[in-house]
């Protein structure tokens, strides 16, 4: 029995799919090989066999209906706290699994700030092992240093032989500019990024919110922009002298935008991303005293959001990426200057990204879709996330709009249907309400199970397959 059968066997219905499957009359959308076209799509033995413009007579097998559905190449988040080991309690690889399936994401990376740390072989492995059930690509990223101290450089060589796609110490800024130069030139040894957490301690420590107007009238010590823009410049500095390879995490700020800007007309290795509260909330949410509000890098001003959606518009800002990042209710319910930063995301960011830059015309859906797929320019090598055609397919995701509502998901490994080519194939529904609200009234909850069925009202799994009586509204009605 699989990790994920004994997971949620209680809750759970199990029913295999049958060899031959029709996904009938569903938007296929694949701009790497221009196809965006309603078709009629057949799986067998769980592999894409054909896609047809014309429904097949007299089909023998399992016929599905999404009315309305968007089907395209599942999106991969590269910037999520699974915190296992260590601190179970807030969220493990398997629920943050199903958190990320249930977001319309089909493969993600977990950073290294659990407990111990992502710094030895050891950690990765298992965390590999943890991932052998997951209904998503886990790709573990190693630890700069020792324990994230800052003080020793971690065996970067020997995690990257076990797996290990990048190395960051996020969740805390490594201060030691020596130590971050021989990271750098790790990096372009073994052509991985360093996901730099953009921060001087000693214009952070024991602030809590962005420093500005709403700072001063709360009365919450404030982090300046300066910050992280001086750790920004000086890491893309170190990038230009080693020429290794730099990627600034959660970016926040006008400053540290224009920064990479500047990086790239140099042609330096620099990439970033940002999270999508970065876009679309400011520093006056913090007015409701809400310890979701809270997080690090802080909600910056409204100048900061314009920056941001600028770099987004302009191609600076190469993906978007959720730092989902739970904590336990009884940490998060308290004071705010003693609550942790951090909220989860990526069960919402999907239908922020909608929301907040397709429905207002910031981006198209293919920029979108590079944003969260094809042109995340960070792993290079390591993700070729595969498309539509017969016999190369990856992952798909069937996204429509806002929130999961159908996943059809399996392991043939596992002893069930796999609907895949080379790798898993995810099939997802999302709902285009109520993302926004769910986002900030909920976002310290554990993604678990049952989580799940109470704030997404979920009543059936069956082999990871979700189904709710919702009904999703249609992709022609999102691109009208």
């Amino acid at each position: 029995m699989s990790q994920i059968k004994k997971y949620i066997e209680s809750d759970i219905t199990f029913e295999e799919l049958p060899r031959l499957v029709l996904i009938e009359n569903v938007h296929v959308y694949d701009p790497v090989v221009k196809i965006d076209e309603k078709l009629h799509v057949i799986t067998e033995n769980g592999k894409i066999a054909q896609l047809l413009k014309k429904k097949p007579a007299n089909f023998k097998g399992r016929t599905i209906a999404y009315p309305g559905a968007l089907l395209m190449p599942g999106l991969y988040d590269m910037h999520i706290h699974l915190r296992e080991p260590g601190r179970e309690d807030e969220e493990t690889i398997m629920s943050g699994s199903f958190a990320s399936a249930n977001g319309g994401y089909t493969g993600i990376a977990c950073m290294p700030n659990t407990d111990p740390a992502i710094d030895s072989q050891e950690v990765i492995n298992y965390i590999k092992k943890q991932a052998v059930d997951s209904l998503v690509d886990v790709h573990p990223i190693a630890a700069i240093t020792k324990a994230r101290e800052g003080k020793e450089l971690a065996p970067i060589a020997e995690m990257v032989e076990a797996g290990a796609v990048g190395i960051s110490d996020d969740g805390s800024p490594v201060m030691n500019a020596e130590l971050m130069r021989r990271a750098l030139e790790y990096s372009k040894m073994f052509d991985i990024p360093v996901l730099g957490h953009e921060e001087d301690i000693n214009l952070s420590k024991n602030r809590h919110m962005h420093e500005g107007f709403y700072s001063t009238k709360l009365g919450i010590p404030g982090i300046p922009s300066v910050s992280e823009e001086i750790m920004v410049a000086r890491d893309i500095m170190l990038t230009e002298y080693t020429g290794g390879r730099f990627h600034v995490c959660h970016i926040s700020t006008r400053g540290s935008v224009d920064l990479v800007r500047q990086a790239r007309q140099k042609d330096l290795k620099v990439t970033c991303e940002v999270t999508p509260h970065h876009f679309t909330l400011t520093d006056r949410e913090v007015e409701s005293f809400n310890s979701n509000t809270k997080m690090n890098p802080p909600l910056r001003s409204f100048d900061d959001v314009e920056a941001i959606l600028a770099g987004i518009k302009d191609g600076t800002i190469d993906a978007i990426a959720s730092d989902h990042a739970p904590h336990s209710i009884e940490e998060k319910e308290t004071e705010y200057i003693y609550a942790p930063f951090g909220i989860t995301g990526v069960e919402t960011q999907w239908g922020l990204i909608v929301t907040e830059l397709l429905h207002k015309k910031i981006i198209s859906l293919r920029k979108i879709f590079d944003l969260n797929l094809y042109e995340v320019k960070v792993w290079t090598s390591l993700l070729s996330r595969g498309t539509s055609t017969a016999g190369e397919l990856s992952n798909i995701s069937d996204v429509p709009r806002s929130r999961t509502y159908d996943i059809l998901e399996s392991l043939e490994k596992k002893g069930f249907i796999v609907m895949k080519l080379g790798k898993p194939i995810k099939f997802v529904a999302l709902k285009p309400e109520e993302v926004v609200e769910y986002y900030m009234n909920n976002p310290q909850q554990k993604s678990t199970i049952e989580n799940l069925v109470l704030e997404d009202q979920v009543v059936d799994w069956v082999m990871g397959q979700v189904k709710v009586s919702e009904k999703n509204q249609s992709f022609d009605e999102l691109m009208n």
